[in-house]
């Protein structure tokens, strides 16, 4: 089986140095090629990629600014493999990734597989809370940690494979971001095709990302799943729900207190005392700790918040998607 590993880029030559250098080590010994796609940057990173001529089969391709689904599409339909692997710029692949991957195809052949992160030790303080908050079970982020179920996956497109035969049938990714992985994997389903986990295919997802992004990030997530709610209302979950609920819950916590019932408040301490205490076990670090109560505040509140505000627009008052968040929808 041929790989070929598609990376689309914007503004981060930094970023994708690290990325390919971390190719160089892979210990894979068949033939594999990177696919490089520039979406538009101002900041390129042709000087980078032809460093790495010699020591890699890597093409490079420069486009409009057209998005992240959108250039993974452009750069499925140059690449020549019969398998894509998707990564983000801010990832660093471990050595023994491609063997795990194909070991995985090769015991139970999918379609399209996703798999989880990590963080390295060089990551900051920071870096590693977020990591803890989009990965832990404690949190939604359980999900890309791992803990969705193994035969009903949904891949996260900083870490995915699809065949070219799915590609092919799907068309690959929309112009909704965030929220084009899951449409895509909802849309493999529809059209018979199975996703995986590979729990030991992950990658070091370095997440190039301040309190502030991270928040925007989140809350782009929130406002993404009501519309994917209202494609594909089968596979609504009530988990969906829970950062909303659990920011509704919060608020309600204090308006009881107004009524001498600290009970809700009570648990709610308990339950970021828990976040701080695991992580900082997880991370041996108290100061990594405090960070992971912040993050995981900012996760839910961002995401929870805009849940809510694309429920009431998307799903209430009925509007159209691309009208209500433009933001959200890439022109192709």
């Amino acid at each position: 089986m041929f790989f070929s590993l598609i990376i689309p880029v914007y503004n981060r030559p930094d970023e994708v140095a690290e990325l390919l250098e971390s190719l160089v080590q892979s210990d894979y010994t068949q033939d594999f090629e990177v696919v490089i796609v520039e979406d538009g940057s101002t900041l390129k990173c042709e000087e980078v990629v032809s460093q790495y001529q010699n020591k890699l089969s890597i093409s490079y391709y420069y486009k409009e600014n057209s998005g992240p689904g959108d250039s993974r599409n452009y750069g499925m339909k140059k690449a020549k493999g019969d398998y894509f692997i998707i990564f983000d710029s801010d990832c660093i692949i471990p050595k023994e990734y491609l063997n795990e991957v194909d070991k995985a195809l090769k015991a139970n052949y999918v379609d399209c597989f996703g798999g989880p992160d990590r963080a390295l030790k060089s990551f900051s303080a920071i870096q590693k809370a977020i990591n803890f908050a989009m990965t832990s079970f404690l949190t939604t982020g359980g999900i890309r940690g791992g803990s969705e179920k193994i035969d009903k996956f949904q891949p996260r497109s900083f870490n995915m494979g699809i065949s070219r035969k799915a590609f092919e049938a799907s068309h690959g990714f929309g112009n909704i971001h965030p929220g084009e992985d899951p449409d895509l994997s909802i849309r493999l389903w529809e059209l018979g095709f199975e996703t995986k986990l590979f729990p030991n295919a992950y990658v070091y997802h370095k997440r190039r990302i301040d309190w502030d992004k991270f928040s925007v990030q989140v809350n782009k997530f929130g406002k993404a799943r009501p519309i994917l709610n209202s494609w594909y209302p089968k596979y609504n979950k009530l988990t969906f729900f829970f950062p909303s609920f659990f920011i509704l819950g919060f608020a309600l916590s204090f308006v009881l207190l107004i009524f001498t019932n600290d009970l809700l408040i009570k648990l709610y301490c308990v339950y970021f005392f828990v976040i701080f205490l695991v992580s900082s076990i997880q991370n041996k670090s108290i100061k990594i700790g405090y960070l992971s109560v912040t993050a995981v505040w900012k996760q839910f509140y961002g995401y929870g918040t805009g849940f809510i505000k694309s429920y009431i627009k998307v799903i209430i008052l009925k509007q159209k998607p691309q009208e209500a968040f433009p933001e959200l929808f890439f022109k192709k």
